[in-house]
């Protein structure tokens, strides 16, 4: 299930290991000296993860207690917000006290790795060679592999098929952007209102621009091209035009849902975490794939976790590489990423996922196009990029700079 996307506290790659895990500390607002961690209990093999929703009933926990049991291993399992695990983790690493396992956010893997905290799969055995390639990038520095995707949701397009009928709209025939502002004009010239989304001064406000940036083909290494102007120019269009609210400025995720819930808006852009939320609205919902510039489907950010195994009680790897492992199998991963209505990393298990719900296709199609934010190379700088990006377009929706200026600006902080 998703939360709200976090951005990696910035690593120097060239340290040594001691010195990189200070510097995380440091990045991520905590005290390096005389600090206390959690640490988990003589004799326990501990797992943590960031899904404190699960209890011990659900069927997340039953897989867990299943593959320590395949290890002949008592698995202890630790779960904490997604905002406070790196933190908790780069704590109690410099202590010695990670734990065995570590499930955590794909942007963070770089993170952690830099900072010495995890194994490559190299040194811990781990194979990701069933993981679509596109998923696997999130964690991947320095030549190296870090860990396995769970799963992975990204963002789409529902819509409200009442809203569309009314106002004359197929939605097959949504394809490109030009399309959909069509459409957009369509449904609020016939009185109701057009699309929301989250455009906020956060890691959540860049997580919901980059299909449109991407789709644009405009690349986070150069964030004032001509193409990640048009982006930021169509979001800029919607609220002049009145087809977006102004409210989308400061909008989180879950306001955006909240607003598309009421029944007044054709589209919301959200992600696949709320499909069960779609079912409950009192409407028909359907979901579009983010459509491309000029066709196809956007690339849209990942979110979704991976399964690690810590650099720490060199004497557990082998056993903590077989409950990584277990927790990985496609044998396992139906049950867990449908439970954590997650699309799957592993193409034959999503053949599964959609056969049991059809409805899935179109996030299938989405995840196969979609991107991890640290991808591309950038690792531990993305951070530096994320926040003038998101920067940018709080300046440019709010009128303060047009959004050619506001990209200038951010590609010339990010490059400090």
């Amino acid at each position: 299930m998703h939360r709200t996307p976090t951005a990696p506290p910035t690593i120097r790659p060239t340290a040594k290991p001691t010195t990189r895990l200070a510097v995380a500390l440091a990045a991520a607002g905590l005290v390096v000296a005389g600090c206390s961690g959690p640490s988990g209990d003589a004799g326990t093999f501990e797992l943590w993860d960031p899904y404190p929703h699960f209890d011990a009933s659900s069927e997340w926990a039953k897989v867990i207690d299943r593959c320590g049991e395949q290890a002949g291993v008592k698995v202890v399992r630790q779960s904490y917000d997604t905002s406070d695990l790196t933190g908790k983790v780069l704590l109690a690493a410099q202590q010695g006290a990670a734990p065995e396992v570590l499930v955590v956010d794909n942007p963070v893997v770089s993170t952690l790795a830099e900072a010495g905290v995890l194994k490559s799969n190299q040194d811990s055995g781990l194979d990701a060679s069933a993981a679509a390639p596109n998923l696997v990038a999130a964690a991947q520095t320095g030549g190296q592999t870090y860990g396995v995707p769970l799963g992975a949701n990204t963002l789409g397009l529902y819509y409200n098929k009442s809203v569309l009928t009314s106002a004359g709209v197929d939605p097959a025939s949504i394809t490109d952007w030009d399309s959909l502002d069509a459409a957009l004009a369509k449904v609020t010239a016939a009185g109701r209102k057009g699309i929301t989304f989250a455009a906020i001064g956060t890691e959540e406000g860049t997580f919901q621009f980059l299909p449109w940036f991407w789709g644009a083909g405009a690349n986070l290494t150069n964030l004032a091209s001509p193409e990640a102007e048009a982006a930021l120019s169509l979001w800029k269009s919607w609220l002049d035009k009145g087809y977006a609210p102004n409210t989308a400025i400061n909008n989180t995720q879950v306001v955006s849902w909240q607003e598309f819930a009421t029944g007044e808006y054709a589209f919301a852009e959200n992600g696949t975490w709320n499909m069960a939320n779609a079912a409950k609205t009192g409407f028909e919902v359907g979901v579009l794939a983010i459509p491309g510039r000029r066709g196809g489907v956007a690339p849209a950010p990942t979110g979704g976790e991976f399964v690690t195994v810590p650099t720490q009680r060199e004497g557990d790897t082998a056993t903590a590489t077989k409950v990584a492992s277990c927790l990985i199998s496609p044998d396992n991963l139906l049950a867990t990423d449908t439970a954590l209505t997650y699309v799957s990393a592993v193409p034959s298990v999503r053949d599964k996922q959609v056969a049991q719900n059809p409805g899935l296709r179109v996030w299938v199609d989405a995840v196969q196009a979609a991107k991890g934010r640290t991808g591309d190379g950038l690792g531990t700088r993305y951070p530096r990029i994320s926040q003038p990006l998101w920067t940018a377009v709080q300046a440019a929706l709010t009128g303060a700079k047009s959004p050619r200026e506001a990209l200038a600006e951010a590609a010339a902080t990010a490059a400090k």
